[in-house]
C-alpha cells in the first residue's frame, strides 16, 4: 500500500515539474519575443499587412436619350503565371512536366501569337528561372476569355497548383462602335487619369466616383483583403443623342463626303423646341482615304461661314427698318468694286443677276445684292450693324458641354485690337472676316424655326445615381426674341424660296416627302496671311435649315470642306446630305397608322398576296399568321388563286414514280420533291420554277439529273 502511494506522489511530482518547466519556457519566450525580438516580429508583421489600398470604383455609364448604352466600363485582365508555386516543383516537377506540352498547344490556339514549340520553350525557361510573374500575353483579355483560359490544362487545377495570376483592369467600351465617338469621348489608357475628351472629359468628376480603402493581410500563406471603406461608384450620364437619328446622320454624311471626296464633313441635327442635339457627326479623311472622327470640329472650328451668314445680315437690316425684301438692288453683271477689291457673284461668268429684289438676292445667294444693301443701310456707321448682331446674341458664348468648343468672333469697328477697313463691312455681310463654329450657325437658324427664340444647344439630359436623377438639364433661352415677328416672317419666306424658287441655289434640296427651308453657303477657305488663292482655291460648302417648314421639328447643318469632286456648291453638295437626313428622319418618326376599315369593303384580289405552288401546310401557317382567309384542302401539294374573299387552292398531283410539273413552284419545294424521288437536282437562276429539262409525267429514274430554271 505504501509503495503504491509513493508511486502516485512520484508521478504527480514529475507531471507538476513538467508543467512548471513548460510554464517557465512559455514565460521565457514571451519575454524574449516582447523585449528581445520585438522589432523583428513587428517588421515581419508589417510585411504581411498592407493598409490603405485604394479600391477603385466603377466608372459610370453613358446612355442615349432612350436609355440605350453608349459607353460602359468592362473588366479586362492581364494574365500571368507564378512559376515558383510549390505544387509545380513537388516530386521533381512532375505536374509541370506532365502538362507543359498540352498547355503549350492550347495557349498557342488561344492567343494565336506563338507556335506550341515557342510557348513550350519560353515556359520552360521561365520555370527554370523561377519567374514569379511570367506574362502569358501582352494584351488584355475579356472576362469570357478568362473563363475559357481557366479550363485549359493545368489552369483548371486552380491558382495554388497552376500559379495562374490575373490582374483586373477596366476597359471603356462603346456598344455602338464609332457612333458619335468623338462627342461621347474617350478615357486615357491609364484609367486613373479619367476622361480624355468629349462627355467623358466634361463630366469626368461625375463619372469617376469615389475610391474606397482596403487592408491586405497575409494569413496562412495566403493574402486576404478586407474592405474598410466601400468605394462609391460613378454616376451615370444620359445624353440627348438619339442612336437612330445619329445613325441616319452618320450614314448620310459619310456617303456625302465620299461622293464629293471632301477632306472634312460635319453634320448636326437639333430638336427645334428643346435645343437637344440629337445627332452630331465629325468626319475627317485619313491618309488612306478612309473617314473617322478625329476631332469635334462641328463645335470647335473657327471658320468663315460664308453665305449662310447673309441671313443674319438681312435680319439686322429688316429689323432696323433699313430695307424691305421687296426692295430692288442692282447686282450689275456679277462683279462690283469696293475700293481696290472686287466682289463677285457665283454666276458672274453667266452675266450676273442685274436688277433683283432683296428676297431674290437670298434665293440666288448674291454677294453683291446683300453687301450693297448692307453698305447702303450701315455704311455711314458700321458699328450699328455689328451692335445689332450683338443684340441678337449671335456673338454670345453658349458654354457647350463639349470641351474645346469655340465661340463666335464677330469683330467690331471700335475694337482697336482688330483692323477694320473700308471693305470689312461688305465682306462681313456675306460671311467673311468673321468666324463662327458650325453649331452656332445652327443655333441661329434654329431660332428662326423656333419663332425667334434663341436657345442653347445641349448634349446631356441628366446625371443619375442608381437610377435616380441627381441633376437634370433643361432648355436654356439665350435670347427670347432675336427679331420682330414681321422680320421673322420675311426671313422664313426667303429661306423657303432658296429651296422652292426657280432662282434658288438649293432647288435640289426640295423633297416630295418633307418641306425644307434653309440657306446654302459656299465660301473660299482662308489660308491665313497667305490669303485665299495660295496652293489653289479651297472651298467650304454648307447648308443650314429646318424641317418640316410648316411646323419645324428639327434644325440641321451640314458642312463639307475642300470637296475634290464637282463644282463647289453648298446647295448641291451639303444640300443633298441635308435632304437625305431630313427624309430619313421624317420616315423614321412617321406616326401614320393603317386605317381601320370595313373588311367587307376590301378588294381581296389586290390585298391578298400571291403564293407560289407549294406545300399546303406551309401556306396555311403563313396565311394564319397574316390573318388572311384560306380555303381548306386535304392534299399536301397545291397551287393557289386569290378570289374576292379568300385564297382558293387546287391540288396538284405529285407521284413517287413520275416527274411532276414544277412550273410556278419555289426552289425549296421543287428541290425537296425531286430529291425525295432520288433525283439529282441542278438549279439555275432565282425566283420560282420557270422550266424543267424533264417533261412532267416522265418516269423518274433514281440518280437521273434534273435541271430546273428559276425566273
Amino acid at each position: 500500500m505504501t509503495d503504491k502511494r509513493k508511486n502516485i506522489v512520484l508521478r504527480f511530482g514529475i507531471v507538476y515539474t513538467i508543467i512548471c518547466l513548460s510554464f517557465l519556457l512559455v514565460l521565457y519566450r514571451i519575454i524574449i519575443i516582447q523585449f528581445v525580438e520585438h522589432n523583428n516580429w513587428m517588421a515581419l508583421a508589417a510585411k504581411s499587412v498592407k493598409t490603405n489600398i485604394e479600391v477603385k470604383p466603377n466608372r459610370g455609364n453613358i446612355y442615349a436619350c432612350d436609355g440605350r448604352l453608349l459607353a460602359s466600363s468592362m473588366p479586362t485582365y492581364y494574365v500571368y503565371m507564378d512559376l515558383r508555386v510549390p505544387a509545380l516543383h513537388d516530386n521533381k516537377g512532375i505536374l509541370f512536366k506532365n502538362n507543359i506540352d498540352s498547355l503549350s498547344i492550347y495557349l498557342s490556339s488561344f492567343f494565336q501569337d506563338k507556335t506550341p514549340t515557342e510557348y513550350k520553350n519560353i515556359l520552360r525557361r521561365a520555370y527554370d528561372k523561377g519567374d514569379s510573374e511570367f506574362q502569358l500575353s501582352p494584351t488584355r483579355i475579356s472576362y469570357a476569355q478568362l473563363k475559357s483560359l481557366k479550363t485549359l490544362p493545368l489552369f483548371r487545377l486552380g491558382r495554388n497548383k497552376s500559379g495562374l495570376i490575373t490582374k483586373e483592369y477596366f476597359k471603356r467600351v462603346r456598344p455602338f462602335g464609332s457612333l458619335a465617338s468623338r462627342t461621347i469621348g474617350d478615357i486615357f489608357a491609364e484609367e486613373s487619369r479619367g476622361g480624355k475628351n468629349g462627355i467623358e472629359l466634361r463630366f469626368n468628376s461625375n463619372l469617376t466616383g469615389t475610391p474606397g480603402i482596403s487592408v491586405r493581410q497575409k494569413v496562412a500563406n495566403t493574402y486576404m483583403e478586407t474592405v474598410q471603406v466601400e468605394p462609391i461608384d460613378g454616376m451615370d450620364v444620359t445624353m440627348t443623342i438619339d442612336v437612330d437619328l445619329q445613325d441616319i446622320a452618320e450614314k448620310a454624311l459619310l456617303d456625302g463626303v465620299k461622293k464629293f471626296d471632301a477632306a472634312v464633313g460635319y453634320a448636326i441635327l437639333m430638336e427645334v423646341k428643346s435645343g437637344e442635339v440629337k445627332a452630331i457627326v465629325n468626319m475627317q479623311r485619313n491618309k488612306d482615304g478612309s473617314y473617322t472622327e478625329n476631332r469635334n470640329g462641328a463645335v470647335s472650328d473657327m471658320v468663315e461661314p460664308g453665305s449662310t451668314f447673309k441671313v443674319a445680315s438681312l435680319m439686322a437690316a429688316l429689323d432696323d427698318g433699313r430695307v424691305k425684301i421687296t426692295d430692288t438692288i442692282n447686282t450689275y453683271n456679277g462683279q462690283f468694286q469696293y475700293g481696290n477689291r472686287t466682289m463677285t457673284d457665283h454666276n458672274a461668268n453667266h452675266g450676273g443677276y442685274h436688277k433683283i429684289t432683296i428676297a431674290q438676292a437670298i434665293y440666288g445667294s448674291s454677294n453683291i445684292g446683300i453687301s450693297r444693301a448692307i453698305v447702303k443701310a450701315y455704311g455711314h456707321n458700321p458699328a450699328e450693324f455689328v451692335d445689332k448682331l450683338y443684340s441678337m446674341k449671335l456673338n454670345e458664348r453658349m458654354n457647350l458641354e463639349i470641351p474645346g468648343s469655340a465661340a463666335p468672333f464677330i469683330r467690331h469697328p471700335n475694337d482697336k485690337s482688330h483692323e477694320w477697313s473700308n471693305t470689312t463691312l461688305p465682306w462681313m455681310s456675306v460671311g467673311y472676316e468673321t468666324q463662327i463654329p458650325p453649331i452656332y450657325t445652327l443655333a441661329f437658324y434654329n431660332a428662326i424655326a423656333n419663332n425667334g427664340i434663341l436657345i442653347r444647344p445641349f448634349f446631356v439630359k441628366s446625371i443619375s445615381k442608381n437610377g435616380q436623377i441627381v441633376k437634370e438639364f433643361k432648355t436654356e433661352v439665350i435670347n427670347p426674341s432675336i427679331c420682330k415677328p414681321t422680320t421673322l416672317r420675311d426671313i422664313r419666306s426667303t429661306l423657303l424660296g432658296v429651296v422652292e424658287d426657280k432662282l434658288g441655289t438649293a432647288q435640289n434640296v426640295r423633297s416630295k416627302y418633307v418641306r425644307i427651308a434653309g440657306k446654302s453657303g459656299t465660301a473660299q477657305i482662308s489660308q491665313g496671311k497667305e490669303g485665299y488663292k495660295v496652293g489653289g482655291t479651297k472651298h467650304q460648302v454648307a447648308f443650314c435649315g429646318y424641317f418640316p417648314y410648316e411646323n419645324p421639328l428639327y434644325s440641321c447643318i451640314v458642312v463639307m470642306r475642300e470637296p475634290g469632286i464637282g463644282y463647289p456648291s453648298g446647295g448641291t453638295m451639303s444640300g443633298s446630305v441635308f435632304k437625305n437626313i431630313a427624309e430619313r428622319v421624317i420616315a423614321l418618326n412617321s406616326n401614320r397608322k393603317p386605317s381601320i376599315v370595313d373588311l367587307d369593303s376590301i378588294d381581296y384580289k389586290n390585298l391578298i398576296p400571291n403564293s407560289k405552288i407549294g406545300y399546303y401546310k406551309a401556306i396555311q401557317t403563313v396565311m394564319s399568321d397574316l390573318q388572311l382567309p384560306l380555303a381548306a384542302n386535304s392534299r399536301d401539294w397545291v397551287k393557289t388563286f386569290a378570289d374576292a374573299k379568300q385564297t382558293r387552292v387546287e391540288s396538284i398531283a405529285v407521284f413517287t414514280n413520275a416527274v411532276p410539273n414544277l412550273v410556278g413552284m419555289g426552289a425549296k419545294d421543287a428541290v425537296y420533291i425531286l430529291e425525295d424521288m432520288g433525283l439529282n437536282v441542278q438549279v439555275q437562276g432565282r425566283g420560282k420554277v420557270f422550266s424543267q429539262n424533264i417533261k412532267p409525267g416522265t418516269l423518274a429514274k433514281k440518280g437521273s439529273n434534273v435541271l430546273i430554271n428559276l425566273q
